[in-house]
Parts: C-alpha cells; structure tokens; sequence
C-alpha cells in the first residue's frame, strides 16, 4: 500500500504486509531527502529496511509502517517537520536525522511527545549531554567520538601543531572540539581554528590562510557534496603533499568516488570501516550491494541497519507491544548489538560505546589499520540521568 501526502515535505507512507491497524508499528523517518546530505538519508533508510528484511518484514512480531518527511538539513524547519509526524501521523518510534541542528529540534519535539527517538547520524553533543532523556537514543556516535580519536593518532605521526577548518554549525564546532580536547592533551597545540558558514562550499581563502600558516597538520570536519569539493579544493591547492590533511571518517565515507585521487592516502577516523573482513560484516556488506547496488555499503548504511537492531532489541522485549514505553526502553538502552562495525552496548545516556578505527583510503575504501581507541564513551557532560 502506498500513500503520497502533500505539502513541501516528503511523505511517503509505505507498509509493509497487511495485519490490522494494533499489529502495525508506525516509524517516522524525518531525514535529509534532497541537499547535501540526500544521498546519507537514503542510505540510512536502506540500512534500516535491510535489517527488517532480514527479519521478515517484521520486528518483536510487528508489521512496520513507515512515514518519511524530509527534513532539507533546514534546523527552522525542524519543529513543523517533526511534528508532522508525530502529530499528523502519530508514529509510535522517530528516526532521525543528519545534521546536528534539525537533530536539537527533533529531539525537543520527542521529549516534548515522550516519543521514542532513534538517532542514525547526527552527533549533537547536547542531546545525550545536558539534554539527555530516557527516551532518546544513538545508533550512530556523538561529535566529540570519532574526532577524539584522531588526537592521538596525529601526536604520535609527529604533528605538533594544526589548524582546523569546518562549517560554522553545531557539528563541525563539536567536532573541532573533540579532536582539539585530545591532540592538546597528548601535547599538540592548535594554532587557529577556520570556519565558513553551512553549506558554503568557497575554500579558497581558508585554503590560503593554512598555507601562509605552515601548520604540521590540518584536522577538518565536512560530509557529503562539501566533503567531496573540501578534499579536491585542498589537493589543488597544492596542500595535500605538503601539510598532512586529517578527518573523523564522514569526510570519505560515501564521497571516495566522487574525490577521485584527490582523497587518496588521507587518514580519518571512525566507528565503521572498509576491509573489517568479519563474518558479520561480510554478510552485511554482501546483502546490502545485493539490495541496493549502486550504493556503496558505508557508515550511514550501517548506522541504519543498527537503528532497526536497537529498535528490535526494544520490541522483542515487549512483544512488539510499543505501549509498554518504559519496558521497551530499558531494553534498548540495555542491549548489545551485534553491529557489522563491531558489538557495542549504550551508555546510560544513550550513546554507543564503541572502537573507533583508524583508516586509510585506497582507492575507493577507507581500509581499516587497526582501532585508534576501543571501547571509547563519550563522557556526556550534563546529563543528569
């Protein structure tokens, strides 16, 4: 059965098998559908249908029905979209999205509903930090994780000092953070931090800047189209031989393609890898280009194939009985998943504990070259559950 609502947003109601309206599980996509970041939408949503798919079109016994809205990474639109979900369409599990600042409104609308709120991407710090809830959680990381991760990696490479360069937005600042925190602990020093407003994509003079800087090293925070044009801007600009070009992993996760051999080399870090060679991972990966063959299976993927992992563990427990709000939670925030990235459990305030790999990109794969940090949490400072 298929639906289509009008209006400006994306609304395609799509069910999957029949059964009566109480045997059905409403699941409310609210995710980037055009823009920058349309193509880690539709692969969150492919990552998500995978599993149930895998499960026999079903989760804790249950028919799904799903709803999608898309969001346009627009934060100001954020509280009308979310509400057509939850009050139009009254879906009993949220998921989203992208980016960070349509995140903040999505997860102030679940709260406000007491809506459960599954998070496939966006890092937001605050939303499992000082806003943190019991209904609220992550399949995905938060800004502060992966970028960490790289603060070591470049003090032990030598680097002593960088500059860091990202848009002017809750994740890039939050990313910048992150690898900022742990590169000055380790004895780095960053020496001047660039950014641009979102989705500007004109390089050249930050380029320019880095270049009369001399930095040992430059650490960036960009996904999607901006991803693709930042790492040919900065190979053309003659940067990439001579000052050593870092990332947490979104910067070439489902960009390599399109980089060409301007990304070639760059080291990044992340919660997902190419090159795993785990049975777990293989069968994900096999499955996903089976199903979806002009996609790459990349982090987005994965990070929605485990959104409908938590969300199963959360049914399971309660016998796909979604009234059962507080049962249902305690199991999902109590679950290990069994991730084609690896296990991971969740912390207290909902965010992944997880080993987050250092990668190379050869070719068109970010080749794993070990795990820069296992088991890492993010400290959620300011929750208070």
């Amino acid at each position: 059965m298929k639906r289509v609502l009008t209006g400006t947003a994306l609304a395609t109601v799509l069910a999957l098998g029949a059964g009566n309206a109480s045997a059905v599980v409403k699941v409310g996509f609210m995710l980037p559908y055009s823009g920058t970041y349309a193509a880690l939408g539709q692969a969150i949503e492919n990552g998500f249908k995978l599993y149930v798919q895998e499960q026999g079109g079903k989760l804790g016994g249950q028919e799904l029905q799903y709803f999608q809205v898309d969001d346009e990474s627009n934060p100001s639109k954020g509280p009308d979209n979310a509400n057509r979900l939850i009050k139009r369409d009254q879906v009993d599990v949220l998921v989203g999205t992208v980016h960070s600042g349509v995140a903040m409104a999505l997860a102030k609308a679940a709260n406000d509903s007491d809506t459960t709120l599954i998070i496939p991407n966006a890092g937001a710090d605050a939303i499992t930090g000082p806003l943190c809830s019991k209904n609220v959680f992550r399949s995905s990381f938060s800004n502060w994780q992966p970028s960490y991760a790289m603060g070591p990696v470049a003090v032990e490479k030598g680097y002593k000092t960088a500059v860091t360069i990202t848009w002017n937005y809750a994740a890039g600042k939050e990313a910048i953070a992150g690898f900022k925190e742990s590169f000055e602990k380790e004895g780095g020093k960053v020496v001047k931090e660039l950014t641009l407003p979102f989705p500007q994509v004109e390089f050249q003079p930050l380029l320019t800047e880095v270049a009369s800087i001399k930095p040992d090293a430059v650490f960036t925070f960009f996904a999607g189209g901006g991803a693709v044009k930042f790492v040919q801007d900065y190979a053309a600009a003659g940067l990439k031989d001579t000052v050593p070009l870092l990332s947490s992993g979104f910067m070439t996760d489902g960009t390599l393609k399109a980089q060409g051999e301007s990304a070639q080399g760059l080291f990044t870090t992340l919660h997902y890898a190419d090159g795993l060679d785990t049975p777990r991972d293989n069968a994900f990966r096999e499955n996903y280009t089976k199903n979806f063959p002009s996609m790459q299976p990349d982090v987005y993927a994965v990070q929605g194939y485990d959104a409908a992992q938590l969300l199963a563990a959360g049914l399971e427990a309660v016998k796909g009985d979604v009234s059962k709000k507080d049962d249902m939670r305690t199991a999902m925030r109590s679950a290990t998943i069994d991730s084609p990235r690896g296990q991971f459990t969740l912390s207290s305030a909902g965010n992944p504990v997880q080993d987050i790999y250092l990668r190379k990109v050869v070719g068109e794969q970010n080749l794993t070259q070990g795990v820069a940090i296992k088991a890492l949490a993010d400290p959620a400072r300011g929750c208070k559950l």
